[in-house]
């Protein structure tokens, strides 16, 4: 085919003719489906730092448990609770979901990350409609800002030891 093509005009008309004849079956994504256990539940994992949080989500009250504990304990200041509750407020479904994580690994900061990471993979999961939403918010990406490693001969990852003229 390659011989046969000698101007861009005629590698237009080529792409052109290649496209039209494709069936319309693999142009278009297959629609996504709902993926929900058998206790009508969502299961995502969410990662932030070195958090990792196992997500739950099912209807409900919008009840958020923590590692056992309701989030006003767990998460005690108001950003990481602002942080746990965007994906519901993005998706327009504040209230509607009952959500009971696990989170181990990392700080306060990235445990709060992980769970919304995971809120909001779980959210798409359970109902493929929202998917758009989050996705435009950035929340179904994974930060992956990790911490830099100490290099020897340094006193943390960049900053030298300090100069000693005499």
């Amino acid at each position: 085919m390659a011989d046969d093509i000698k101007t861009l005009d005629a590698l237009k008309s080529a792409v052109a003719d290649a496209a039209s004849g494709a069936p319309a079956s693999e142009n278009e994504a297959a629609p996504r489906e709902a993926q929900r256990d058998s206790l009508g539940r969502a299961y995502a994992t969410g990662k932030r730092k070195d958090a990792i949080a196992r997500v739950w989500i099912r209807p409900g009250s919008g009840k958020v448990t923590v590692n056992g504990k309701e989030i006003n304990a767990y998460f005690a200041r108001p950003v990481l609770q602002m942080i746990l509750k965007q994906p519901f407020t993005v998706a327009g479904v504040e209230g509607q979901f009952d959500v009971m994580a696990t989170v181990v690994g990392g700080g306060l900061s990235g445990q709060a990350g992980a769970v919304k990471h995971g809120i909001s993979k779980a959210l798409q999961l359970y109902e493929p409609a929202l998917r758009p939403a989050l996705k435009a918010a950035g929340f179904l990406t994974r930060d992956s800002r990790v911490v830099e490693r100490k290099k020897y001969g340094k006193r943390k990852a960049r900053r030298s030891f300090q100069f000693s003229k005499r």
